[in-house]
């Protein structure tokens, strides 16, 4: 008899992967560099309207309420992106040869945080970007997933 599979394991079956290049992956920030060097490079983000983001940790939840730890690559997430408030736009960089792209319907300050929502794909997401720290809290939602990444931006002009 062959052995049960848990549902993550049955996701990757059906789909190949447990995630497609979600907006996570485009939008998802790359914070895993920033914060594999320690958070110390992540700085004040009071004025900036550019800056760069890695992911350190992520999180997939699926909708029987099984969640799994999963380091950002095994998500597809970007090494890096940049962010530009400005423009609205998240985007791989230049390095990476992905060239992806996602536009931001929202961007707000206020209280010391960066604001950033929008929609894409079927695909909700949201960042929460410490000004003063850089630190980044992303959520990415769809019909039956979410992911949940932690990580860290610092300003593009260093």
């Amino acid at each position: 008899m062959p052995a049960k599979k848990n549902s993550l394991e049955l996701h990757i079956e059906i789909y190949g992967t447990v995630t497609r290049r979600t907006t996570m992956g485009r939008v998802a920030i790359a914070c895993a560099a920033v914060l594999a060097s320690g958070l110390a490079f992540a700085e004040n983000l009071e004025g900036v309207d550019e800056m760069i983001c890695s992911a350190g940790q992520a999180q997939i939840c699926l909708e029987n309420g099984e969640c799994y730890s999963a380091t950002p690559w095994e998500l597809s997430i970007p090494d890096f992106v940049i962010i530009n408030t400005k423009k609205k736009t998240i985007a791989t960089t230049k390095a990476s040869g992905q060239n992806r792209s996602s536009d931001f319907s929202s961007v707000e300050k206020a209280d010391g945080l960066i604001y950033l929502q929008g929609i894409e794909n079927h695909r909700a997401f949201s960042f929460v970007i410490d000004e003063i720290t850089g630190r980044m809290t992303v959520a990415v939602s769809r019909d039956g997933l979410s992911v949940s990444v932690f990580g860290a931006c610092t300003d593009a002009n260093i």
